[in-house]
């Protein structure tokens, strides 16, 4: 089936001498993977190495054979191109860093429009500002909304929360985080991307990364820690 979508790249690996396998979120069929052959040669204008860097947004025309095997594009062109992103330091390690994320927690073939919608968005965002220390944490936490589980806040004034079940409370467990970390948690369920980004220290971000971390590995059956973990601390030390 011919289909054109807009997807955002979450990895390549190189096939051979000169083809890639590149997973994408697509929007109008969530995650997929294509078989880009002779993405190495100057002679294929439309398959350049550029479109396949973590997270770039491309519109694609592609044939979905949807029976498990890797897909081909017919076409592919930039939806968006960045200004900024793949210049900054900073903004170019959280880039790949949360390709890594998104690639590890995103698991479903199916259609999700307002997980698209979402990072699509944020994605704009990022590049268009210049205050974004906690963007990261942001949108790590953002995406649990999507994937099934947000914590929930109903109780968000107890003490305490409990990474295993996801809720807040009264006591401490062995799945809870301490009072200060409960506290920095909640200070950035509260954070928003224009909110004032100098609102943690450093080292409290890297307490807030361990704790989103955990949160994701108690949540998501065979995720994995990024290998660019240790860039980004130090990038952001």
């Amino acid at each position: 089936m011919l289909v054109k979508t807009k997807a955002i790249v979450l990895s390549s690996l190189k096939f051979q001498e000169k083809s890639l396998i590149v997973k994408c979120f697509t929007e109008s069929d969530g995650l997929k993977s294509y078989f880009v052959q002779s993405a190495y040669s100057n002679k294929k204008a439309n398959q350049k190495i550029a479109y396949f860097q973590p997270l770039t947004m491309i519109e694609i025309e592609a044939n979905h054979k949807n029976k498990g095997t890797l897909e081909h594009f017919k076409e592919i062109r930039l939806a968006h191109s960045y200004h900024s992103i793949n210049t900054d330091i900073f903004k170019s390690t959280i880039v790949i860093f949360l390709s890594e994320i998104l690639h590890h927690a995103i698991k479903e073939e199916e259609k999700n429009e307002n997980l698209f919608s979402f990072l699509e968005t944020a994605l704009l965002w990022l590049d268009a500002h210049q205050e974004t220390s906690n963007f990261h944490l942001i949108l790590m936490l953002e995406v649990t909304k999507y994937l099934g589980f947000y914590p929930d806040t109903t109780e968000i004034e107890f003490s305490f929360f409990d990474t295993k079940e996801g809720f807040f409370t009264p006591f401490q467990s062995v799945n809870s985080l301490t009072e200060h970390e409960t506290h920095l948690f909640k200070k950035l369920i509260e954070l928003k991307f224009d909110a004032n980004q100098k609102v943690f220290a450093g080292i409290e971000r890297q307490i807030l990364l361990k704790i989103l971390l955990d949160y994701y590995t108690i949540h998501l059956d065979g995720f994995k820690k990024p290998k660019s973990l240790e860039v980004l601390k130090e990038v952001f030390s």
